[in-house]
């Protein structure tokens, strides 16, 4: 009995060892795998972000999205019915964290001598609108793998390398940005779209590099019969063209040139003299070309850059298209841009206080070709012109200095942005698509600070 005990005992514990061997293997794997994939995340994935806070005062109402910190220009005047108020001149303010972002940086896998990457960043501020009580939502802001391979033979001594980026990412005429803190980041003086695209960057040798890529449209889009969708490019069938070339030297000078070429298609039915609905060839073919340069040196900095652009809306700039007044048959129409002449310079100057200045002007050029009139008469229901500008301004400046304290990874900046628009009476316009009667200036004086801690 004695024996049997022992036994039974021995069996017990030799369960028990083995259970708890079982166990135990698990756990050690685990603590193995959980070594490796913390080994993973420090080779290649860094994570990076912001909190950012604004503050903001305006002397007069204003277009402005994103909880009006996206600054657009300021409203026209608009008389009460005894002409004794303008009801446009009203001051307001604003305290919002909508642009905290966060983002991930992939890097470092490679098969053979083909480098792959990838970028995943997101923040919280579209989406809102008072229809939905100031709600910020998550969205994708950027996304995008690369493809790369460098030290690549070209000619004799030099050497070449090729980068390849698939996916949403900075339209190539919006990435170079003026010295502000501000959110709109220049616009609509400057470009400003982060959309899809198939962008190559091709190096040649030390001081040159030629861009080309095939853009598509998902939140920043053309205009047209429908509003602003992505229709008008679907239905053309071919994405907006880009080829840029950049030059960088060892003494800070950079200089750049480009263009894009973007054809869409306003409608694809229409109605021909016999009031018959038929499918139509209708096509708008624009050109945007850019120049922008900048120079460094230590903690000094310019950068300065002009776009003329035809129907510009889709990358935020003034701009749109009409129909022309060449003839049409059987349901189709031509159309002709609205051109805008953008251009700023900015400066910036020191490292832990930093001043920076920015000064921008637009004018509006008018029609490439003559609108479509009755009896001489244009009517600019027949623009499709971008949602946040209107068809009667002329011409539009914008000067902002800042002031910014950067200690570690806390900054603390003051910005004054004054912007002028003239706009014309909006009764008539010419030929071009202008309202160049009853001209007045109207201007808004915003003060913003901005607090912000990156990680």
């Amino acid at each position: 009995m004695t024996m049997k005990r022992l036994i039974c005992l021995m069996s017990a514990v030799a369960m028990i060892a083995s259970a708890a061997n079982a166990v135990e293997a698990p756990e050690k794997s685990r603590s193995h795998g959980g070594n490796a994939v913390k080994q993973e995340l420090k080779n290649h994935f860094k994570f990076y972000g912001f909190v950012r806070n604004y503050f903001a005062v305006d002397t007069r109402e204003s277009v402005a999205g994103t909880g009006d910190l996206f600054y657009y220009l300021p409203l026209d005047v608009n008389m009460n019915e005894d002409g004794s108020q303008d009801l446009n001149e009203q001051a307001s303010f604003r305290f919002l964290a909508l642009t905290t972002r966060l983002g991930v940086d992939v890097t470092g896998y490679q098969i053979g001598r083909t480098k792959f990457g990838a970028k995943v960043e997101t923040d919280f501020y579209a989406g809102l609108t008072n229809k939905i009580n100031g709600t910020a939502q998550l969205r994708l802001r950027q996304a995008y793998m690369t493809i790369g391979w460098d030290k690549l033979a070209m000619g004799d001594e030099g050497q070449a390398s090729v980068m390849l980026k698939l996916g949403q990412t900075w339209h190539p005429m919006a990435a170079d940005q003026p010295h502000v803190t501000s959110l709109e980041t220049g616009t609509p003086f400057n470009a400003f779209s982060r959309t899809p695209m198939v962008l190559m960057d091709a190096s040649l040798g030390k001081y040159f590099m030629i861009t080309a890529g095939a853009i598509w449209q998902m939140q920043y889009l053309s205009q047209g019969p429908n509003g602003a969708s992505a229709e008008y490019i679907k239905y053309a069938g071919t994405p907006e063209g880009y080829v840029g070339l950049t030059l960088k030297t060892d003494e800070g000078f950079l200089a750049r040139a480009g263009a894009s070429v973007l054809s869409i298609k306003p409608r694809t039915t229409g109605e021909n003299s016999n009031n018959v609905t038929v499918k139509v060839k209708d096509r708008i073919t624009t050109v945007n070309p850019y120049v922008y340069l900048q120079y460094r040196h230590k903690t000094f900095e310019v950068k300065a850059k002009t776009i003329y652009s035809q129907a510009g809306e889709h990358m935020n700039l003034m701009g749109g298209y009409g129909i022309s007044d060449k003839s049409f048959d059987d349901g189709h129409y031509e159309y002709t841009p609205l051109q805008t002449s953008s251009t700023w310079a900015s400066l910036s100057y020191g490292k832990e206080w930093q001043v920076m200045l920015m000064g921008g002007y637009i004018k509006n050029l008018g029609a490439k070709d003559d609108l479509v009139n009755v009896n001489g008469v244009v009517d600019p229901s027949d623009f499709y012109f971008n949602a946040n500008g209107f068809k009667n301004l002329n011409s539009m400046w914008r000067i902002i200095p800042t002031v910014a304290y950067n200690i570690g990874k806390f900054t603390l900046a003051m910005e004054y942005n004054y912007t002028a628009a003239q706009y014309g009476d909006g009764k008539s316009y010419n030929a071009k698509g202008l309202s160049t009667e009853g001209l007045h200036w109207v201007g808004n004086h915003r003060v913003q600070m901005m607090v912000k801690f990156t990680f």
